[in-house]
């Protein structure tokens, strides 16, 4: 499966655009939309040079790419379209060792779909701080994954 274009344009609103590096509140040097590696996996540094708009998409989707393995990888049970492109984004967002480690994919794969659905409102904290912009996120993940059951 792959991410579709519902799920690459939720992720792009949430990461939002940005040419330059800067700090997110993780505190992890990130460029174009939300992109903390370069496109040859070296970590993005303040000191990495400015990317356009069509460059941040192409990183972007070269990054999809390990995302979506992570959750072909991690993910035991069919999916629907909506519920992928939920976790593609949520994994894109915080990383495929948090969705490894998450209660979300226990529960998922063992069938609990509601169960896993409300997980992801647990997700939203970034630096120690609860991040308004991450409960948005969360709940826009969660409706596109119970959209798909």
């Amino acid at each position: 499966m792959k991410t579709s274009q519902q799920g690459i344009d939720l992720i792009k609103a949430f990461e939002g655009f940005s040419g330059k590096p800067y700090l997110c509140p993780a505190e992890y040097w990130t460029i174009g939309y939300g992109n903390i590696r370069c496109r040859d996996g070296s970590r993005v540094k303040e000191e990495t040079p400015h990317v356009t708009e069509a460059e941040a998409e192409d990183l972007l989707a070269h990054e999809l790419v390990s995302f979506e393995r992570t959750v072909d990888r991690l993910i035991k049970v069919p999916l629907q379209q909506g519920q992928y492109d939920a976790l593609v984004s949520f994994a894109y967002n915080l990383g495929g060792g948090a969705l490894s480690a998450s209660s979300l994919r226990r529960m998922l794969n063992r069938g609990n779909y509601s169960g896993a659905e409300r997980q992801f409102k647990r997700w939203v904290f970034a630096g120690g701080r609860k991040l308004r912009g991450l409960v948005k996120r969360r709940a826009a993940e969660a409706a596109l994954f119970a959209s798909a059951a």
